[in-house]
């Protein structure tokens, strides 16, 4: 049998929901990659559903669960990374050390950095969150995962097409970058895959009253089929057709959060396939 493939996954825990850890969790299991989850807030829910209660986690103690992960040799085991929201700006200097733990432990591991800190609606992580990410993170990631209005805040440049959003892709500074949320013609919205081997684009036609997790479902999905061995433009096809599955199921339902549990197959074997193009 292969090796079951396992991720060091840092981001957001939700009690009720599928956001950050909480969504990446199953969806990397379900498609049979184990999963180590350091929480980096502890939340009762998504505070776009408003009374939410919880806390942000120390950095000192995310550092010392990795840490004790660590101490066991745990880490060596580990083929990815993967860190979404952090509650507060110190913590990035705790994940960009788990990072250097996890590659000294297996120098083949793959960091995916998804800078969450914000959406069209503007930035909604706390004050020097994004500044933390950019310069701690994305340095040391293999794989990054902005979506628009994220790329946009990131690179200074204005995102309204797909190209805009390969060229601000390329001026990031990470080798490959997917990004999310970007605006295609014809009322839809896709992802773009910024690769050496070229750029590359799935769209599907905007959905209303999305749920939120999306972004964090793809980067989940889109790490594990790399991790697969899958190539950027397989790993963009896989992932975004799932999430736009999932996507689909949440939305007829009328669900206030992603439907992963009802749709859990979309994870896997998505029902239909995106289109990839190439655009460079």
């Amino acid at each position: 049998m292969d090796k079951t493939r396992a991720v060091l996954s840092i981001q957001s825990e939700v009690v009720r929901g599928h956001v950050g850890n909480s969504a990446a969790r199953f969806a990397l299991q379900r498609v049979g990659v184990d999963v180590l989850a350091v929480p980096t807030v502890l939340l009762s829910n998504h505070p776009g559903h408003g009374d939410v209660r919880g806390e942000a986690v120390p950095a000192a103690r995310i550092a010392d669960l990795v840490a004790g992960l660590d101490a066991h040799g745990w880490l060596g085991g580990c083929d990815g990374v993967l860190s979404g929201y952090l509650g507060v700006d110190d913590q990035a200097r705790a994940v960009a050390d788990a990072v250097r733990r996890v590659k000294a432990a297996n120098p083949k591991a793959i960091f995916l950095c998804d800078p969450v800190f914000g959406d069209e609606g503007g930035a909604y992580a706390r004050p020097g969150v994004a500044e933390a990410m950019a310069r701690d993170l994305l340095p040391l990631a293999d794989i990054a995962t902005p979506n628009r209005f994220e790329l946009a805040s990131l690179t200074s440049k204005k995102i309204e097409t797909a190209a805009d959003a390969a060229a601000a892709a390329k001026a990031l500074g990470v080798r490959e970058v997917v990004a999310t949320s970007i605006p295609f013609d014809g009322g839809r919205v896709g992802t773009i895959a910024v690769t050496a081997d070229g750029v590359f684009a799935a769209s599907a036609p905007r959905l209303d009253r999305v749920p939120h997790g999306s972004g964090d479902l793809l980067a989940a999905l889109y790490l594990a089929a790399r991790l697969r061995g899958g190539a950027a433009r397989e790993a963009l096809s896989h992932a975004a057709s799932a999430v736009d599955g999932v996507l689909k199921a949440s939305v007829a339902a009328q669900a206030d959060e992603l439907r992963l549990i009802a749709a859990q197959n979309e994870l896997a074997n998505p029902a239909h396939r995106l289109d990839v193009v190439a655009l460079a």
